[in-house]
């Protein structure tokens, strides 16, 4: 039944964008339907993946494709407890579309964007319920092709088709590393199903190797650092509901595909599971490092994904680790982290792009600094942009707090068990407790210069607030974040199932979470903490009230303007200069000369590390390398004619003797 019901839903949303086809561009129907079918989709999907981990059947559906071999489709708990955030975030997405990117308003890409997002679920749900390397493989390369159109929906931006071929070349990179993956597995195994193997079918180094492969051609989808070089300017550049479906489920679908190959590796070596927590940290505290230094709402969102990608490998990694030191109970915590942030991830940072969404809708900006004074006139993008950074930060009472409190108390129990030994072990929880700090001190800046203060420009003075089609679907992602934070003890049996089935490919007997949690007293912890802050907020509106307005302190100016707030580069400036190391944050001062100087500013920008600083001068240096390729290459037919003709001479004289070369071209 569970199986049938996906089927089901990934048919309709794959489907979904086909009568737009043949409605007119102005049309809005062709986006209606589009989204009625979504949102069917959704409601079936979401009904079997319940089905999927609460009463799983074992259906599998066998087809005579490809014909040396026979491919399955099914879905475990595991499969199931991905397919959640695919459908919960296709159906929103597609019902904020509605609001947020009108057909009538954009008729150049109204009906190229349902369509390839119908197909993008289409292929996240093939990929998450195959158990065969072709039909992975086919929806992978489904996902990955839908999800380049959609980056660069606005393709007549340069800025935007650069983002979308440069995220096409990376997502190809690791499809070619996924293809010597599956082609290795197929020669140890002899099968191109994804089953678990025996623990004497591979060898060690056959083991590395699959291991690599997998780490490197996953985690390039899943943004993991250094790897995410594409992630900043997709999601910068893409439309917002896009952002929030590329970072809040298909980046998860490296995490997928990696926990799926993990658990068809028999014995893994403890330097495994160590390489994916160093990677981990290393992921978190440079994502928010670097988010702290940009100027962009969407790209600083886009670096938060790779530091919450980091949290999530932080999990995995310990789980990894207890499967090698054979302790069940870091498994259960440390996979009970990574997929509850899994969902939460996909809940928070889905509401936050939707929120950015709905500023960049209000005030047609999404530079930080020409924005302030929003929660005025959009409070509701307000007060639910604010809900998503306090999950985000790891904050009680909010869903973020018991996902990161799981790695947390796995991480402990960890380096008590070990005595202290370890260094990874022991560096890891000052690393995750670091990433929290800097995410907060990240949002307040966000926080305090787009929705506090006064507005800097004429557009953001005119914002207004978002229609209710796109408030919708972010107070549905809001209310998941309260809910999960305030009863995660309703989390717990998807988590339990998933952990299962993860552990049934490893024959290692499962833990349940809530043994080794008391998931009540987290909920309590959060709910106290939740009765605390309204007690604070009301007493704090109270007083408010009575309040007496005077102008502050504004350094002997007697009328302060709007350019004199603090903006994103300020607020941040103490923190930057702490990581100026690996920032390194390019100044651009103004020139003024004269008597009467022109106009000028200042600017500062941080570029990627990864990008910026290591492909792109790689890139020049090859360019300027092959430049004489130029001449070679002028655009004249005759000259090709002329390199054909050469060719195949000097082929003809490679193929026979010389003697019977001249006989043949001068003797009849």
């Amino acid at each position: 039944m569970a199986l049938t019901l996906i089927l089901a839903a990934m048919c309709s949303m794959g489907a979904s964008g086909v009568p737009g086809l043949l409605s007119p561009r102005t049309s809005p129907w062709g986006q209606r339907i589009a989204a009625s079918l979504m949102a069917l989709g959704a409601v079936l999907g979401l009904a079997g993946a319940y089905l999927g981990y609460a009463a799983p059947d074992d259906a599998t559906l066998v087809l005579p494709w490809p014909p040396a071999s026979r491919s399955f489709i099914g879905v475990d708990a595991l499969s199931a407890f991905f397919l959640v955030p695919i459908f919960l975030g296709g159906g929103l997405g597609s019902l904020y579309g509605l609001g947020y990117w009108r057909q009538r308003e954009h008729p150049r890409s109204g009906r190229k964007l349902p369509l390839f997002w119908g197909l993008l679920m289409l292929g996240m749900v093939l990929l998450v319920i195959s158990r065969h390397a072709m039909a992975f493989l086919l929806g992978w390369e489904v996902m990955a092709l839908a999800a380049f159109f959609l980056v660069s929906t606005e393709d007549h931006r340069a800025e935007c088709r650069q983002a979308g071929w440069v995220y096409l070349i990376a997502t190809h990179i690791g499809t070619l590393a996924l293809f010597a993956l599956f082609t290795l597995w197929h020669w140890a195994t002899g099968s191109y199903g994804l089953l678990p193997a025996a623990s004497d079918a591979l060898s060690q180094s056959v083991k590395n190797c699959l291991f690599l492969l997998a780490l490197f051609g996953f985690g390039l989808k899943a943004g993991m650092m250094p790897l995410h070089f594409w992630l900043p300017g997709a999601h910068a550049n893409a439309p917002s509901h896009v952002s929030a479906i590329l970072s809040g489920v298909v980046l998860k679908m490296g995490i997928y595909g990696l926990l799926r190959m993990l658990s068809l590796l028999p014995d893994p070596p403890v330097g495994w599971g160590g390489l994916i927590l160093l990677l981990g940290v290393v992921s978190g505290l440079l994502g928010v490092v670097f988010a702290l230094g940009q100027h962009d709402l969407k790209r600083l969102l886009a670096y938060h994904s790779v530091e919450n990608i980091g949290i999530i490998l932080m999990g995995l990694g310990l789980a990894m680790l207890g499967r090698s030191a054979g302790r069940p109970e870091w498994v259960a915590l440390g996979l009970a982290g990574c997929l509850l942030h899994v969902w939460n991830h996909a809940l928070f940072k889905s509401l936050l792009f939707l929120c950015a969404g709905s500023v960049l809708h209000g005030a047609r900006t999404r530079e930080i600094d020409r924005l302030g004074g929003l929660a005025k006139s959009m409070p509701w993008t307000a007060a639910m942009f604010c809900l998503g950074a306090v999950a985000i930060c790891g904050l009680p009472p909010l869903n973020g707090f018991v996902s990161e409190f799981f790695v947390y108390v796995g991480l402990l129990r960890s380096v008590i068990a070990n005595g202290g030994n370890g260094a990874g072990l022991v560096l890891a929880v000052p690393g995750l407790a670091m990433i929290g700090a800097l995410a907060v001190a990240c949002f307040v800046k966000v926080y305090g210069v787009v929705f506090l203060g006064s507005p800097r420009t004429r557009g953001a003075a005119l914002a207004q607030e978002s229609p209710f089609s796109m408030l919708a679907p972010i107070g549905v992602l809001a209310a998941c974040c309260v809910l999960i934070g305030l009863a995660p003890m309703l989390a717990s049996p998807a988590l339990n199932a998933a952990t299962a089935s993860w552990t049934d490919g490893i024959r290692q007997a499962p833990m349940r979470i809530d043994e080794l949690v008391p998931l009540g007293t987290v909920g309590g912890i959060s709910i106290a903490i939740a009765c605390v802050t309204a007690v604070v907020a009301v007493a704090t509106a109270f007083r408010g009230r009575r309040a007496y307005k005077v102008i502050t302190w504004d350094c002997g100016y007697a009328r302060p303007t709007t350019r004199m707030q603090y903006s994103a580069s300020s607020f941040a400036q103490m923190i930057v200069r702490v990581f100026r190391w690996v920032l390194r944050p390019r100044t651009h001062l103004p020139r003024l000369g004269g008597p009467f100087p022109r106009p000028s500013k200042m600017h500062s920008h941080v570029d990627d590390a990864v990008m910026d600083r290591l492909l792109v001068p790689v890139g020049h240096f090859f360019e300027r390398l092959f430049h004489w390729v130029h001449w070679v290459q002028r655009g004249l037919t005759q000259h090709y004619v002329l390199y054909i003709l050469t060719t195949l001479l000097v082929m003809l004289c490679a193929l026979m003797p010389m003697e019977e070369f001249y006989a043949r071209l001068f003797v009849r």
